[in-house]
């Protein structure tokens, strides 16, 4: 279960970024999940994902998500980004928690998926789509599913234990009648103030 990203462009920011703000977020016991910076010419946005933690189920409220959102607002806006950002071109931030339909390519994300339907594309071996029960730091339980003519209910087959290096990918399949849905992204605009000191000759060296 191991995926390559590719190197992002802005790595040396994002990974200052991510220091900066993962003290405000972990004070609300929540995950810093990833902090992202998008650029289209002038225009950028600085994407940040926040999660429960792993033992936790559900999804982040919106009330969080705004308060998270209005607080990293504040800590961007403040001087202690100095020295944070490449240069001082206004972002908007964008705060989010994950959604249910991404990959599962964490230990973490499978805990997080426990109890659900998953759809797991196996190296070497049947893919299957069943329950997720339990979760190990080697690998994961599963109930599969066994197929079912068109309208009738699939019955549940033998547990299947798969150690995560037999796992390729891995995604939650939505459940219709369950109600604990992921919210949707929160969204607040981010200029940094005119009289901000930003040492980006620092930053262009790092970058």
């Amino acid at each position: 279960m191991s995926e390559k990203a590719s190197e992002s462009p802005f790595a040396s920011e994002e990974a200052r970024l991510h220091a900066l703000l993962e003290p405000t977020v972990t004070a609300h016991r929540l995950f810093l999940e990833g902090v992202s910076i998008k650029a289209a010419g002038a225009h950028r946005t600085l994407h940040v994902v926040v999660d429960l933690p792993q033992d936790e189920t559900g999804g982040v409220g919106l009330d969080v998500i705004a308060e998270i959102s209005r607080e990293l607002s504040e800590l961007l806006d403040s001087r202690k980004t100095a020295g944070t950002f490449a240069d001082d071109r206004p972002y908007d931030l964008e705060v989010s928690s994950p959604g249910v339909t991404r990959p599962l390519s964490q230990p973490r994300h499978w805990r997080r998926a426990r109890g659900r339907i998953v759809k797991v594309n196996v190296i070497q071996g049947e893919n299957l789509t069943g329950r997720l029960t339990d979760v190990t730091d080697d690998g994961v339980t599963i109930v599969p599913d066994r197929p079912a003519a068109k309208g009738v209910k699939p019955k549940q087959g033998d547990p299947v234990t798969l150690p995560f290096e037999k796992i390729r990918s891995g995604r939650v399949e939505v459940e219709f009648s369950r109600v604990d849905t992921v919210p949707e992204a929160a969204f607040e605009s981010f200029e940094p103030e005119a009289d901000t000191e930003l040492d980006t000759d620092t930053d262009a060296e790092e970058a």
